[in-house]
């Protein structure tokens, strides 16, 4: 059986750039699916904002952030990389959340050398723990994986921020050493950086496009050529969801058509699986006309 990590495997094994909308829900994910794209993320800042209404500072509890992973990747076939934050707690929290994300059927979890609680990459207060710790999530990362837990380890160092790009450079390439299989430098703040960031280190690496923040927002092809291997846009969904939600509301407030805001009914049947179900249903249609 081809599991969620051999996907995610296969995908970074052809090394083109893959585009990565982010989820914040299972239906989000499954139009990530329906429009053709072969990997998801479950964003924690749109994760955060969609199911407790709160922003991402560590509000989430393991327990609430995997429940919603379960939900997702029971929506689709497609790979989901979820958000495991800083692991939770101290290096075996690490290696149990690990293994809770792969048994949830994640291809891959994320885990970030921020001080808990945690905050969004492009937002202000962040800090990082010290290499030892940071070192120590990764091992620990990397050891639930090795015990059995089939799921690929994506590192994350927010140390930019706090102590500049060498330092980020360093502590990624020690996660890599460690047995981290994708690197992430968060928020490097130029192309210059970014390039710096992808010729020193090996390996697949991530590049997190939030428009408006940090990072330059990077056509797909220059990130390619920059040496960037997925893309990751964590809340293009989420604003633009808001945005739709606001401007219709506004409209509804005010009595005038909301038609040209709303997709067709058809369509938006269609897109949630009332189509399929009708279809599927179909099979057990003699078990109806008997009752």
């Amino acid at each position: 059986m081809v599991t969620p990590a051999d996907k995610l495997r296969d995908l970074l094994a052809t090394g083109d750039l893959i585009t990565m909308p982010c989820c914040f829900d299972a239906l989000s994910a499954k139009l990530i699916e329906q429009e053709g794209f072969g990997l998801t993320f479950m964003s924690g800042f749109a994760t955060s904002a969609a199911r407790i209404g709160e922003p991402d500072l560590g509000l989430m509890s393991y327990g609430e952030v995997l429940d919603q992973a379960r939900n997702i990747t029971d929506a689709i076939s497609i790979p989901l990389i979820g958000d495991g934050d800083t692991g939770y707690g101290n290096a075996m929290n690490v290696r149990r959340t690990v293994t809770g994300f792969a048994k949830a059927g994640c291809a891959a979890v994320m885990i970030e050398d921020q001080l808990a609680p945690k905050r969004c990459g492009h937002t202000k207060g962040k800090e990082v723990v010290g290499r030892d710790e940071a070192f120590d999530r990764i091992k620990a990362a990397v050891d639930a994986r090795e015990a059995g837990a089939d799921i690929l380890i994506l590192a994350r160092t927010d140390a930019r921020h706090q102590h500049g790009l060498t330092e980020a450079i360093d502590r990624a390439a020690k996660f890599k050493e460690l047995g981290a299989d994708i690197l992430f430098v968060e928020a490097p703040k130029s192309v210059a950086e970014m390039r710096t960031v992808c010729a020193e280190l090996s390996g697949p690496k991530m590049a997190n496009i939030v428009e408006g923040g940090e990072t330059p927002d990077l056509s797909p092809d220059e990130l390619k050529e920059i040496g960037y291997q997925i893309a990751a846009y964590p809340l293009s969904l989420m604003a633009a969801a808001m945005k739709a939600m606001v401007e219709t509301l506004q409209s509804m407030k005010a009595g005038v058509p909301r038609d040209d805001k709303l997709m067709d009914w058809a369509d938006l049947r269609k897109r949630i699986g009332f189509d399929a179900y009708y279809e599927d249903s179909e099979r057990y249609a003699s078990s109806r006309r008997d009752g």
